[in-house]
């Protein structure tokens, strides 16, 4: 039996809430009965066709402080067919992965009308927020009771209702069963073992799933490096013979660790569905503004922007801005060293205990000072990026992806190179990298996990005793945990979290021959990343809502960017050793142009490697092929389809023809 949207019933005054919208306070009644309207109305009206309550009733709210908080939700059927609108992938009972509709739902694995665990949690608030930021102003020129909040056909709603800040926010709730089991698998026992990744894609989605894959992955591929690593910083540190060998190892290990990854990545990706979503057309951002017109390519009715202004912008203020940043970076890079100088001159007048522990503070501060910057520099990246008016999500993270690393590779590394081919001091070189390192990896767990938990813990503690002083007879449960989630933390994204691999990434591979040891911090300082970020999202962070996702998108160009600098910065390192300068006592020119061989030899050597691992394993390109295969088969069966009912249209014309 076929069903339409439009036979749904949207009045369910009993449902399980899965996303809960916060009004401001001073919201007027007209404009919260209009959003409710919007929210309920069939599709054919131009409505979501969701569930949609007030977390408190009349009489609860006399009780407790209106906090003007809403829950929207969803009947199964409506989940159904919202999951064949957004092009959810699901596994069929032959195997294949095929994009769900709700015609075929019999031929799916796991189908069955009388079970509602065909699509997950996260799944079905990723289905409510695409309805949500799909509902469109039709003939309104404003948000009702708030004149200035403009309206045009087709505009997005909710954006303008969180522009305007009329809506707080938008943020799905968690499960508090299913977070239970999750954790008790995944973080709570302290143990060497793999992560449950299918169980976090399952509650969290794909994008947070592939980013706790990649950091296991990480960690694991770091193991032999930091094993080869330990021996030869303990008892073959001055052998170069021994050394050219642990660096070559390096810079094949850097290329075949990341092509192993997009393999592993691609069985991830296909056995979820995301590796077969279809990219949907970037709309808008929330954020784009501009002088309302008609889109060429859509049609519609959007603001437009001239690319020019927006040019301008970058070239003239931004561009700028980083340079300054930059120059203001190595400013106090030289200051680190004038820090460092005295330090030395201290301790050599002395030469006491005290004076020796004394050399390490330089490094130290300017590790501080380090993560400081970036902090502050990553709030004026987004100020910057944001004013530029991008209009596309995609092209607004690739400019402030862009800004940042620029900013970050310069902060943590400049120090370094500076050292190593401006001062030639391989033993500060090895004091600085080791303090760098070290320094990071405990000021990002503290800043990142442990004091936002302790905050968190503080505010659960109050909510607990304010909902524990209500009256006996209000079951608070619900409102307790929309109360607790709703002050937590923001998740910002995985920006952060795939940034500091990336950092770690050049602390190991830029340097390796000269302080081995940097693998084995790594593999230390991940073992714990992996619990402290889990702690950090099951306790710390409102549950993000799920974004499908077919790999790491930009970070793994730009991991792969760092293992080519990785192939230049060691081959000048050991160029530059006293062995390889004493076969070249007289000729120096001779010495350049071997080490550039070298070099040239190794990147070939990385982008042959890269060219022999596929991307793909076969089976999954097997699998593609035949899915594309018969797509396009049924795209010519179509089409013979139109051309039959054509012809036999015809004589019928003809006759008629005739007659006249």
């Amino acid at each position: 039996m076929k069903v339409t949207l439009s036979a749904l019933d949207t009045s369910e005054s009993s449902f399980t809430p899965l996303v809960v919208i916060e009004l401001a306070q001073d919201v007027k009644e007209e404009t919260k009965e209009w959003l409710k309207n919007r929210i309920i109305a069939k599709k054919k009206d131009g409505g979501a066709q969701l569930l949609f309550r007030p977390l408190l009733n009349k009489y609860e709210q006399e009780t407790l402080e209106n906090q003007n908080l809403y829950l929207v939700g969803a009947s199964k059927i409506r989940m159904l067919l919202g999951a064949e609108a957004v092009g959810l992938v699901k596994e069929c009972n032959d195997n294949t992965m095929r994009a769900f509709t709700y015609r075929t739902r019999q031929n799916f694995k796991g189908f069955d009308d009388n079970n509602d665990d065909f699509l997950t949690m996260a799944e079905c608030q990723f289905i409510i927020k695409h309805e949500l930021e799909n509902l469109r102003a039709k003939d309104e020129k404003m948000i009702p009771g708030y004149p200035q909040a403009k309206l045009y056909p087709g505009k997005s709603l909710l954006r303008r209702l969180l522009t305007s800040g009329i809506v707080i926010q938008v943020f799905p709730l968690h499960d508090s069963e299913a977070l239970k089991k999750l954790e008790d698998t995944w973080y709570t026992r302290f143990a060497l073992k793999y992560q449950p990744i299918d169980s976090i894609r399952g509650y969290f989605g794909e994008t947070i799933a592939l980013y706790f894959g990649f950091l296991e992955y990480f960690t694991f591929a770091l193991i032999p490096m930091a094993v080869i690593g330990l021996p030869y910083y303990l008892f073959v540190w001055e052998d170069y013979d021994k050394y050219v060998i642990f660096a070559s190892f390096n810079l094949i290990w850097s290329t075949v660790i990341l092509e192993v990854w997009k393999r592993g990545c691609a069985n991830m990706t296909y056995r979820w569905g995301t590796l077969l979503m279809k990219r949907k057309f970037e709309e808008p951002r929330p954020g784009f503004h501009g002088v309302l017109g008609i889109n060429s390519i859509t049609g519609k009715e959007e603001p437009l922007y001239p690319s020019y202004k927006r040019q301008l912008r970058i070239y003239l203020v931004s561009l700028p801005f980083v340079c300054l940043c930059l120059y203001f970076s190595l400013y106090v890079m030289m200051i680190y060293f004038d820090m460092e100088v005295w330090a030395l001159g201290l301790h050599e007048n002395s030469g006491s205990e005290w004076t020796s522990v004394l050399l390490y503070v330089p490094s130290i501060i300017y590790a501080i000072v380090i993560e400081i910057m970036n902090r502050l520099y990553r709030y004026a990246a987004e100020f910057l990026t944001s004013w530029e008016n991008h209009r596309l999500e995609s092209a607004y993270q690739n400019h402030l992806i862009l800004k940042v690393l620029v900013f970050n590779f310069l902060n943590c590394f400049a120090s370094l190179f500076y050292i190593a081919f401006v001062l030639k001091d391989m033993k500060l070189l090895r004091q600085s990298l080791a303090t760098l390192l070290i320094t990071s990896q405990i000021l990002n767990q503290i800043m990142e996990s442990f004091l936002p938990y302790w905050l968190q813990r503080k505010h659960g503690v109050r909510v607990k005793r304010k909902v524990q002083a209500l009256k006996a007879d209000i079951d608070a449960t619900l409102y307790e945990q929309v109360i607790l989630e709703k002050e937590m933390g923001t998740y910002l994204g995985t920006f952060d979290d795939y940034l500091e691999l990336f950092l770690q990434f050049g602390y190991v591979s830029l340097f390796s021959c000269v302080y081995p040891l940097a693998a084995a911090f790594a593999v230390l300082n991940n073992f714990t990343e992996v619990n402290s970020d889990a702690l950090k999202m099951c306790r710390v962070f409102k549950r993000p809502f799920s974004e499908p996702s077919a790999n790491i998108g930009v970070w793994q160009l730009a991991f792969e960017t760092m293992s080519v600098i990785s192939v230049v910065t060691n081959c000048a390192l050991i160029g530059m050793s006293p062995q390889v300068n004493a076969v070249f006592p007289e000729s120096k020119a001779d010495l350049i142009l071997i080490v550039v061989a070298v070099e040239h030899a190794l990147l070939a050597l990385k982008f042959i490697l890269a060219f022999a691992i596929p991307d793909k394993p076969r089976h999954i390109q097997m699998k593609l092929a035949r899915l594309e295969f018969e797509s396009l088969e049924a795209l010519k069966q179509q089409q013979m389809k139109l051309v039959t009912e054509n012809l036999k249209e015809e004589p019928k014309e003809s006759g008629k023809e005739k007659a006249t």
